[in-house]
């Protein structure tokens, strides 16, 4: 489920994901470490609202 998730962009606008990927390499380790700690907050949220849906 995580790759056809992470495919969707590159398949439908591959120039965005392009640039979206190289500004993420741009972004010092404290910046990718709280980008890192945003999706891992969201993913968590999002299970625990589907264990209690």
């Amino acid at each position: 489920m995580l790759l056809i998730i992470e495919g969707i962009l590159p398949l439908v606008a591959p120039g965005f994901w392009r640039d979206t990927f190289r500004r993420i390499i741009e972004l010092s380790d404290g910046q990718l470490r709280f980008v890192g700690l945003v999706s891992v907050a969201t993913g968590v949220i999002c299970l625990l609202l589907l264990q209690h849906a």
